[in-house]
């Protein structure tokens, strides 16, 4: 190549310079096609998830002109950086060879190969904001990490054969059109100082704009939905993957480390319990009555199953989870008012399992400093507890393998585990086949006479929604997300139904929970209202009378929970709290969607978002949507203090790798 470059001068100057023809005729006009080119389809794009998706937001005028003012914006930037290939490559290649056979080859191979990716790219993004009503996040970029599961996954669910046609169409009218409007560029001659002049000024563009254009996106509007639309997905998903590990204080609020230390312990201060040291720590001694029997604990964690789906908790219509109402009404108790952290199955592993904040950034389970954090495990290991984690999927995929090894977990039994497993989908294995599994695992722990902790990730109610025929009338064949709730509902009915009849139903905990909701909708920067999912606990040993309690709490507090159903003395890093013993007021919720994170507590919500911004709003999240609050009074200022103090002692400690009790 450079020595392309080097020859470049003098091969121009073998051309002649009498060249009368117009600029749109040569390879700048070109260039500035392919801009053109790249600008309608992503207005096109961005007109269609409008009427898809935006007409149904309340929207002023001044809004509709934001989504596309602040589009065209981010659509020029991202234009020009794709543009950067082409015109440093414009600059290298001299004239004689810009006109060579070989050359125009292999532009338009090049330009062929790009439209049918770029289109494709569109498809995608429409499809991924019908799913998370967002362009692309770092959700998308999780799916390229591990294509196995998703790439196969989408061919499953989507029309990609139509899909990739319809690019491949396109892909050669472009080129076909392309071909007939510059056919005279190949022997139109550019002086190599213009060639360089168009690079810089393309440069100096794309240095101004990014000045102007906030790395969070657009945030004109107090509907969430309507920023996404004025934002770009190649812009999104770079940001997504650039602010990958988040420096916490330089894009969040922050206090004196001491007075966020002091206002976090203030916090976690309960009855029974006592900090074992002062000053930046929040180690502390729960009181228990060591004579207690330590009971086991399996925790069932189901995917994507939110409370919206059942019955018990308020669904209208049938409920499709007819066997855990059943269960909840003679047995159990149901925690009628619960939030996720997040919407991904990590922010429950964080929540659920290590009773950790959402970090903005990546999930802890994700990060290279987890090595050795606090979990429910871990706790239960320092008092003799044997355990075991089951899933029906790849360990490898969002690093939960790693994350249960090395947290305290005694054996990761995965995908790879199951010989002939009757029914699998690409995300693995049926979830009945992984709960008769778990029977099987936690008989063999009983039989041993330790204590155990048994932990099981279900897969099955998750596209592509296929699951073994006649277990359910409905047929699988639909790839129906109902349909998988109920087969999902179903196989936890024959787990419950084969445990009863073993020796170890009568001193185990059974604890049914959500990782997350089904998906995310709502106004608010943090959606909270569809973060809503059921905790269920059951068990003779700890259950004497069914009953629903509508203590508000979050994916945080079911650990230190079930640990007060045991009873037991421990000591505890968790930044979660006991809901059976903790007042109503006061309760609080921690959450995060994308690179927001907020609190929740008495009907109010602050987020926080990059570059130190803050909201507000106010409202029953049951009730409907949540207000934006424009002029916070005391109350809301003291919980955006608070928020703050807790999301920054989390960072710190995990930063610092403090967050854990020993390094066992």
């Amino acid at each position: 190549m450079s020595r392309v470059a080097s020859q470049a001068p003098l091969a121009d100057a073998r051309v002649s310079t009498a060249w009368q023809g117009s600029w749109k005729d040569t390879r700048y006009g070109f260039a500035a096609f392919v801009l053109e080119t790249m600008l309608l389809l992503w207005l096109g794009l961005r007109i269609v998830l409008y009427v898809r998706f935006g007409r149904d937001q309340p929207v002023a005028i001044e809004d509709l002109l934001q989504i596309f003012a602040q589009g065209l914006a981010r659509d020029v930037y991202c234009g020009l950086a794709l543009c950067l290939p082409m015109l440093v490559w414009f600059l290298l290649i001299g004239n004689r060879l810009f006109d060579r056979p070989w050359h125009r080859v292999l532009c338009r191979t090049a330009f062929f190969v790009y439209w049918f990716a770029t289109v494709f790219l569109l498809v995608a993004e429409y499809y991924f904001f019908e799913e998370f009503l967002s362009r692309f996040n770092r959700v998308a970029v999780d799916y390229l990490i591990y294509p196995h599961e998703v790439f196969i996954n989408i061919w499953d669910s989507y029309p990609v054969a139509w899909v990739l046609a319809g690019c491949a169409v396109f892909s050669a009218g472009w080129v076909w059109l392309a071909h007939r409007r510059f056919r005279l560029m190949w022997s139109a001659p550019v002086p190599w100082w213009r060639r360089l002049g168009y690079l810089v000024l393309a440069l100096a563009a794309l240095a101004g704009l990014s000045q102007a254009l906030p790395l969070k996106g657009p945030s004109f509007s107090k509907e969430r939905v309507l920023n996404e639309l004025a934002n770009n997905g190649g812009l999104s998903f770079a940001a997504a993957a650039l602010t990958h590990h988040l420096d916490y204080a330089a894009f969040y609020r922050t206090l004196p480390v001491d007075e966020a230390y002091e206002r976090c312990r203030k916090l976690l201060r309960e009855p029974g319990s006592e900090f074992v040291s002062s000053g930046r720590d929040i180690r502390r001694r729960v009181a228990g009555d060591p004579a207690r029997p330590r009971l086991n604990v399996v925790i069932l964690m189901e995917e994507s199953l939110g409370s919206e789906f059942w019955g018990s908790l308020g669904r209208p219509g049938p409920s499709l989870t007819p066997e855990m109402d059943r269960l909840a009404r003679e047995e159990g108790l149901l925690f009628t008012n619960l939030y996720a952290s997040g919407n991904r199955t990590v922010r429950g592993f964080e929540g659920v399992f290590s009773s950790f904040p959402p970090l903005p950034g990546e999930s802890i389970v994700k990060r290279d400093r987890s090595r050795n954090v606090e979990t429910i495990a871990r706790v239960l290991k320092r008092d003799g507890y044997a355990s075991v984690f089951l899933y029906g999927g790849r360990g490898v995929f969002d690093g939960m393998r790693a994350y249960a090894l090395n947290n305290g977990w005694d054996r990761f039994i995965e995908q790879k585990h199951f010989e002939r497993p009757e029914f699998t989908t690409i995300w693995g294995v049926c979830d009945e086949e992984v709960f008769a599994r778990a029977i099987t695992e936690f008989r063999a722990l009983a039989q041993t006479g330790q204590p155990f902790l048994g932990t099981v990730l279900t897969v099955s109610n998750h596209k592509p929604y296929t699951y073994p025929k006649g277990r359910i009338p409905e047929d699988p064949e639909a790839r129906k997300r109902s349909h998988a709730v109920k087969y999902a509902d179903y196989a936890l009915g024959q787990f419950f139904k084969a445990a009863r009849q073993e020796p170890f139903w009568t001193n185990t905990i059974f604890v049914v929970v959500a990782d997350h909701g089904a998906r995310v909708y709502g106004s608010q920067s943090i959606p909270i209202r569809s973060y809503e999912i059921p905790l269920l606990i059951a068990g003779p040993a700890v259950v004497s009378r069914p009953a629903l309690i509508g203590q508000r709490g979050g994916s945080l507090d079911v650990a230190p929970t079930i640990l007060g159903l045991i009873g037991r003395p421990y000591e505890t890093m968790f930044m979660g709290r006991d809901l059976l013993k903790g007042p109503a007021e006061g309760a609080r919720v921690l959450l995060n969607h994308n690179r927001d994170i907020g609190m929740f507590r008495d009907d109010r919500m602050v987020v926080l978002g990059l570059k130190k911004s803050v909201e507000f709003y106010a409202g029953e999240p049951k009730a409907g949507e949540m207000q934006p609050l424009k002029n916070p009074g005391a109350v809301e200022k003291e919980l955006e203090l608070d928020c703050t103090a807790f999301y920054q002692v989390a960072d710190d400690l995990y930063i610092n790798e403090r967050y854990r009790i020993d390094d066992r």
